[in-house]
């Protein structure tokens, strides 16, 4: 990958970094691919507990090394259109979100989002979101989204997310 598709939105007054990705399925099935664990682990990580609590485990499979489960906050999940949730303070205290749009039936658009608050390190952040959208899209695909090399993406990518969050 040699160009970022983030940008930085004003949303409700704040900064949030905006990625898209366009899969070849419904809205239902990238739903499932971004919220049923045993799918979610095939790109980035697992959650465990019960989402009608409004609190689960979630855990960072995609990664070297055995993480420790985080809690993860879920604010808002309205099937299959939109979700949003806040990761833990002590695993960086993100708000992540995301909304669906089925374009024509079998084509959707994934709008993912996370809020940016002062000192948020984007250099870092629209990779790391490129690299992990990029292993969703293999994933969904039946590619091995080990096909997907993290080096492509950083320190690659790194210049140019900091400079779009310098011009906003």
């Amino acid at each position: 990958m040699t160009d970022i598709t983030g940008t930085v939105a004003k949303i409700d007054g704040q900064a949030n970094l905006v990625i898209l990705r366009r899969l070849a399925a419904t809205a239902e099935d990238v739903w499932r691919e971004l919220t049923e664990s045993a799918r979610l682990e095939r790109w980035i990580g697992r959650w465990e507990g019960d989402p009608r609590t409004g609190h689960v485990a979630f855990s960072m499979t995609a990664e070297a090394g055995d993480a420790e489960p985080a809690e993860f906050t879920i604010h808002e999940c309205d099937r299959p259109r939109r979700f949003a949730g806040d990761t833990a303070p002590d695993s960086g205290g993100w708000h992540l979100w995301f909304e669906l749009a089925e374009e024509s039936p079998g084509d959707t658009v994934l709008t993912f989002g996370q809020r940016l608050d002062a000192g948020d390190d984007v250099g870092s952040i629209g990779p790391g979101w490129e690299y992990y959208l990029d292993r969703l899209v293999a994933a969904h695909a039946g590619v091995d989204v080990g096909t997907v090399s993290w080096d492509d993406y950083f320190p690659a990518l790194q210049p140019a997310y900091e400079r779009l969050v310098a011009a906003d």
